[in-house]
């Protein structure tokens, strides 16, 4: 027997956890079929001396939802190892859908997910009503890597409520149960799972409340009972426990969370983050977990590998300045001709002087933190950082814009104007907004090592003007693994996260490791050397719209099903990506 692929002289990390060792791999119509020797020729041979192999990584939370419809490459997650990713999160997506609806799932997913409006109407092809036939029309297209969809709420109660699929307005028996055959029947097609969203920072574009934000436990139990009798699937929850608007209502929430994760009778993830305003939350969340665990349910917590963060810059979603009436006056300038006027002492004088307007409310996507954070920027600014040539996330306050500003005795604002204009008015300042309270990642080290962590969050796709996040693999392989100076993460663990623990937790037998009889998802990554650049702007989206995206060396190839779509850091024209469907 020849193979296709050979990869040889690399240290194997398998993904089951373990002590990682030398071997060879061989490669046939797209499965592992020998570790070892592998002494048989081989169509094409790549070199892993000096590189660790690992098996592809499964990203659990992503929102190419629109995206995917357009763009067969799916960057950025493809340029840090990811070659199955879950898409659908939060509660929002754009199927089902009839005609009438169209603008309204893209004002939706425009506001939740900052992804440009703009962009998904000249993108979406729309060739789809039901979620199966978005499926399939999916499917159709090829892809560098592989993907599974999840069914959200919001979609589901848009389809059955129509103009009465508002927040405030509660379901009928009727609506529930035609919610629960839409899911039942997205399940029977091959749908991962299904998502919802309870939090008050999603809003759409118009300002508008998600329309199964206020979703009463009735109707979630209701259409949890989709998965009855199904033996796959999952369930995924984003839940702030109106913590914005009412304060702190965690009981009565997670009350809610647990009735639908019992009802759905399937594994179950929820987002974990520290919040400043609520910094013993994650804590909570985390008991609940464990005792819902001693009782039997498979519940488990989405973490990231470092801060959950946003980019302020003239070029992005947000920045300090977007509040001042000067400001406004100038902002759909062209960025050059922005800062050209910005550098003007007359109009940087005047902007200073201002009282920022309100942003946030009825009719406005901006959510009620800017307005928060725009109040307090002199406090603010004292979790404001420039990340640098070579990415630095964990920095301590000293390290801050506002602690830089009290050195130099300007004031916060100022000091963060002058920012703004650095590199052209191309420089970002990074704001962690959760998962820094204490300005080092002591909570986010015991968030990844608890039992029930999942590696998540990435928000691939999504906040395309404020973050990117889609780099966490690449983050917690070098930084948890190999720079940090205390309390590392052993990188067999941190495979296994990346890989198996994706794969267990969805159901995925035919990866997640390197086995023989598996899929040919590898990575083989020059560890010693894997480092992240900092995020540009691209203009790459349709009808020109822009993102972020951070530049990345280590990885000297990714194969997906034996395909080669990543070499060298650079993605080829090998487009094995498809629908995976949960049968």
């Amino acid at each position: 027997m020849s193979f296709d692929v050979k990869i040889t002289g690399g240290l194997i990390y398998d993904g089951d956890g373990g002590a990682p060792f030398a071997s060879n791999i061989g490669v046939k119509d797209g499965r592992i079929v020998e570790i070892g020797n592998c002494d048989a020729a081989a169509d094409r041979v790549i070199e892993a001396d000096g590189a660790i192999v690992t098996p592809g990584f499964i990203d659990l939370h992503t929102h190419y939802d629109g995206q995917i419809s357009w763009d067969e490459e799916l960057k950025p997650s493809v340029n840090h190892g990811v070659t199955t990713l879950l898409m659908g999160n939060c509660g929002v997506g754009f199927a089902p859908v009839r005609v009438q609806d169209h603008d309204r799932l893209v004002r939706l997913m425009e506001g939740v997910e900052d992804i440009p409006g703009t962009a998904l109407h000249e993108g979406l092809t729309w060739e789809w009503e039901s979620f199966p036939d978005y499926m399939n029309a999916l499917d159709a297209m090829p892809h560098t890597i592989d993907y599974g969809v999840m069914i959200g709420h919001d979609p589901v109660r848009v389809f059955a409520m129509g103009e009465r699929a508002s927040a405030f307005e509660q379901s009928t028996d009727e609506d529930i149960e035609k919610m629960r055959a839409i899911v039942r029947e997205a399940l029977e097609a091959g749908a991962a799972g299904f998502s919802i969203g309870r939090t008050d920072v999603h809003r759409t574009a118009d300002g508008d409340w998600t329309p199964s934000a206020e979703a009463s436990a009735k109707e979630l139990t209701g259409i949890a009972q989709a998965f009855d009798g199904l033996d796959r699937g999952v369930l995924q929850i984003v839940c702030d426990f109106n913590l914005e608007r009412e304060g702190d209502q965690f009981d009565e929430e997670f009350a809610v969370v647990e009735k639908f994760v019992r009802a759905g009778g399937r594994p179950a993830s929820i987002s974990l983050m520290q919040r400043d305003m609520a910094p013993d939350q994650w804590t909570r969340i985390l008991k609940e977990t464990e005792r819902l665990n001693k009782d039997g349910i498979d519940f488990r917590v989405q973490v990231a590998p470092r801060a959950i963060g946003v980019f302020q810059g003239l070029q992005c979603t947000f920045h300090p300045m977007m509040a001042q009436p000067s400001y406004i006056e100038i902002k759909d300038k062209p960025l050059d001709e922005r800062v050209g006027i910005m550098r003007d002492p007359a109009f940087k004088e005047k902007c200073l002087s201002e009282t920022p307007v309100k942003l946030a409310g009825e009719g406005s996507s901006v959510p009620p933190i800017a307005d928060t954070m725009i109040a307090a920027i002199e406090l603010v600014a004292n979790k404001f950082f420039r990340l640098g040539d070579n990415p630095d996330y964990e920095q301590p306050q000293d390290a801050s814009l506002g602690a830089e500003a009290r050195r130099d005795g300007v004031s916060a604002m100022e000091k963060l104007y002058d920012t703004l204009l650095e590199l052209d008015g191309r420089q970002l300042i990074y704001f962690p907004i959760y998962n820094y309270t204490e300005f080092n990642y002591a909570n986010v080290h015991k968030m990844l090592t608890h039992e029930n962590a999942l590696p998540g969050l990435s928000d691939g796709g999504a906040h395309v003007g404020t973050i990117c996040d889609a780099s966490f693999p690449t983050y917690l392989l070098s930084y948890w693994c190999r720079d940090r100076a205390e309390d590392r993460i052993d990188l067999s663990r941190a495979v296994q996260m990346l890989t198996a623990d994706g794969a267990d937790y969805l159901g995925l037998k035919d990866r997640g490791r390197l086995k023989e009889g598996m899929r040919a998802d590898i990575n083989v990554i020059d560890h010693e050397n894997l480092r992240l650049g900092p995020p540009t702007m691209v203009k790459d989206l349709p009808a020109g719209g822009q993102r972020l995206l951070q530049p990345v060396t280590g990885y000297r190839a990714t194969l997906v099903a034996g395909e080669q779509v990543i070499a060298n850091d650079q993605v080829t024209d090998a487009r094995p990506g498809r629908l995976v469907r949960f049968h």
